[in-house]
C-alpha cells in the first residue's frame, strides 16, 4: 500500500513539474514505472531490495515536493520591493485597526 501511495505521489509531482502537465511520454515517468515493476514482489518471494527501493522513492518524493514548495514560496515573497503596512499585515494574517470617524 505504501509503495502505491509513493508511486502516485511521485507521478503527481512529475506532472506538476511538467510544463504541459503530461507525463505519458516522459523518460522520468517511464523510468519510475520500470523500477516499480522491477521491484514488485509476489507472495512466494521475498525481496529485500523492495524496501530499499521504497525508501529511495519516498526520498525522491520528499525532494520533489520540497523543491516545488520552495519555488512557490520564493515566487510569492521574493523580489517585490517595498510593501505597504497593509500588504505586510495581510500577508501574515493580521488586521489593521480602523480609524473611527
Amino acid at each position: 500500500m505504501a509503495a502505491t501511495k509513493t508511486l502516485r505521489g511521485l507521478l503527481q509531482e512529475l506532472r506538476a513539474a511538467s510544463p504541459n502537465g503530461c507525463i505519458k511520454h516522459s523518460l522520468a515517468s517511464r523510468y519510475i514505472l520500470g523500477q516499480y515493476k522491477k521491484f514488485q514482489t509476489t507472495d512466494q518471494q521475498l525481496c529485500k531490495a523492495r524496501d530499499e527501493a521504497l525508501s529511495l522513492g519516498q526520498t525522491y518524493l520528499t525532494y520533489l515536493s520540497s523543491i516545488r514548495k520552495y519555488n512557490e514560496l520564493y515566487k510569492e515573497f521574493h523580489g517585490r520591493g517595498e510593501r505597504t503596512v497593509r500588504e505586510t499585515a495581510d500577508m501574515v494574517g493580521f488586521k489593521l485597526p480602523t480609524d473611527p470617524k
